[in-house]
């Protein structure tokens, strides 16, 4: 829906209105954009220095606040101008989730470096890859990862700096604490940043062949911020107010997606300090819901989400009704679908969500959100992820270049500030096929109703063609999710010597299920026409293997085994 469709968003994003929204030009394209933004996120920190004195940072025994994470990213990002750390050079950040990792994102931040979260769950070689091609000058890792890189690191020319979260061994390592010791304070950096300016490098998930570098802009980062801001403005104009506005709970997030990623980065890191929440680091290694449950209870968090995965691994703990859980007032997920069932069972735990749960849809390149469907909405248009937000602009275009009429399929088309106005970095074939006109080509497969919500169908990749006839693994993977005793599936296709492919569907059942792969098949007969129902069905025990993003990684379900290839259930 626009604005002009809502009278509240009207209100707010109209002529005069706190968020008002204008064209610019932005890099040579014409975007709606906020007129009153900030340009940078040193203007952020600058902003947040009022809460000085409140609890931001936690994990375990660990707690920071405010101003005291505020004044350690401003000694490190004094450190690293002191080695040579200017404008625009490249600061490669590869570790678990821990303080270290969001005091060095904001040291780059102010210091107008450009800081490239690599991917926890990688190898040697896919690191080195990160490092070399991002042309890193400094690389901060825990010991780890330290541990993984530490005999390529001569060969990198142009790494000149590593430091390590820990115990940095041998030379030429370096200790990270040397980075922050030190009780004074050398204030903001004063170099001038621009909002086009590059803060971050942010690699793709690369389920086939090299990942490629999003870059992200500091305008990206503030639009992001202000698109998820101003729905909770609405809501609360609607009469939602969020319920920490009462006063008796403050905001608290625990994260359970990595920091590497854009979800855990933008889409909660970045928020949570924007508005003055409190973030919960889960412990290093695997994620154990016992313990986000004990979490959950003891800082009186608010907030959580992740991957629907994650989302059942809590709910289905046998000591759920042993802990507190009463502070939970929203949860939100993207990244995979989720079964109904899935949905019954959240409204059953925690029954103060039906207002507040949330599903969004974005991806690397758009900077976190680029649709999002909350509340009512979200039960009023089950498998959409709704509409877009303020600034973006969303097409569906059909083969022929088209825009799809309502409820016609096609590829999704993107536009607006999120949307990674640099390109992929260093990627000038990747750029040339990924934007038109300025609109990025998600390769998704999707449609808008005559509302404007936005449903998917599939990735253009995954279509699975039959005999001549296009299957759609997210409609098939819908009607698996509705079989009562399927966790989690996917589908994909499978070389047939005569119809092309054929449809493989992989199922994870619950505990104690007896189902067979001929009851799965019944179960999707009944639903669907003959030729979509799957010829083979796979049944495993363990979980499906996930990107970061909670996206399953089919080119492993196919048997075609790649480089930059990581499990959802692996340790950080």
């Amino acid at each position: 829906m626009t604005a002009a469709a809502d009278p509240v968003l009207a209100q707010l994003t109209g002529p005069g209105g706190p968020f008002e929204i204008v064209t610019e030009d932005v890099l040579g394209v014409p975007m709606r954009v906020y007129k009153q933004r900030m340009r940078s996120l040193r203007e952020l920190m600058a902003n947040n220095a009022l809460r000085a004195d409140e609890e931001w940072l936690v994990q375990g025994e660990r707690r920071y606040t405010f101003g005291e994470h505020d004044r350690l990213a401003r000694v490190l990002a004094s450190r690293l101008a002191e080695l040579g750390v200017a404008r625009g050079d490249r600061v490669a950040l590869v570790s678990a989730n821990v303080p270290e990792w969001v005091i060095t994102w904001w040291a780059c931040a102010i210091l107008g470096a450009v800081v490239v979260p690599l991917n926890a769950w990688w190898k040697t070689e896919e690191l080195e890859f990160g490092i070399v091609d991002s042309g890193a000058k400094v690389l901060i890792a825990d010991e780890r990862r330290i541990a993984l890189v530490r005999d390529r690191l001569t060969e990198m020319r142009e790494l000149e700096h590593v430091f390590a979260i820990g115990d940095p061994g041998a030379h030429p390592v370096r200790a990270f604490a040397e980075l922050v010791d030190g009780d004074g304070d050398p204030g903001m950096p004063t170099n001038y940043i621009e909002e086009d300016d590059l803060l971050a490098i942010l690699y793709t998930s690369g389920t086939t062949g090299q990942p490629k570098g999003a870059t992200l802009t500091h305008r990206q980062a503030i639009a992001n911020l202000q698109n998820i801001m101003v729905g909770g403005v609405a809501a609360a104009m609607r009469g939602d107010p969020p319920p920490e506005a009462s006063g008796k709970l403050r905001s608290a997030t625990l994260l359970v997606v990595p920091l590497f990623h854009v979800t855990g980065c933008l889409a909660t890191m970045v928020l949570a300090y924007a508005t003055g929440g409190k973030l919960v680091l889960m412990p290093v290694g695997r994620f154990d819901p016992e313990v986000a449950l004990r979490i959950i209870e003891r800082e009186r968090i608010t907030s959580f989400g992740g991957v629907p995965t994650v989302m059942w691994r809590i709910l289905e703990s046998p000591n759920l009704s042993k802990y507190d859980l009463s502070s939970v007032q929203r949860a939100s997920y993207g990244g995979a679908p989720a079964a109904p069932e899935l949905v019954e069972r959240i409204e059953q735990v925690f029954p103060n969500l039906r207002k507040t749960l949330a599903t969004a849809y974005g991806l690397t390149e758009t900077a976190s959100v680029a649709t999002a469907v909350t509340g009512e909405d979200y039960f009023a248009h089950p498998g959409s992820v709704g509409r877009p937000v303020p600034t973006v602009e969303v097409r569906v275009v059909t083969e022929d270049g088209l825009d799809a009429a309502p409820g016609e399929r096609g590829e999704v088309w993107i536009k607006g500030p999120t949307v990674m106005s640099r390109g992929y970095w260093r990627r000038p074939d990747a750029n040339e096929a990924a934007f038109s006109d300025g609109w990025f080509r998600t390769g998704d497969i999707g449609y808008l109703d005559e509302e404007g919500y936005l449903y998917l169908v599939d990735r253009a990749k995954d279509m699975i063609i039959r005999g001549g006839e296009n299957v759609y693994s997210v409609e098939v993977e819908h009607v698996l999710f509705d079989h009562p005793d399927v966790v989690d599936a996917a589908v994909v296709g499978v070389p047939h010597r005569t119809l092309g492919e054929e449809v493989k569907a992989v199922v994870q059942l619950r505990p104690g299920s007896t189902a067979t792969a001929d009851d799965i098949r019944e179960f999707c007969r009944q639903h669907l026409a003959d030729f979509k129902v799957p010829e083979y069905v796979e049944i495993r025990d363990e979980p499906l293997p996930r990107n970061p993003a909670g996206k399953v990684l089919k080119n492993l379900l196919r048997g075609q085994e790649t480089s930059f290839a990581a499990s959802d259930d692996q340790t950080l």
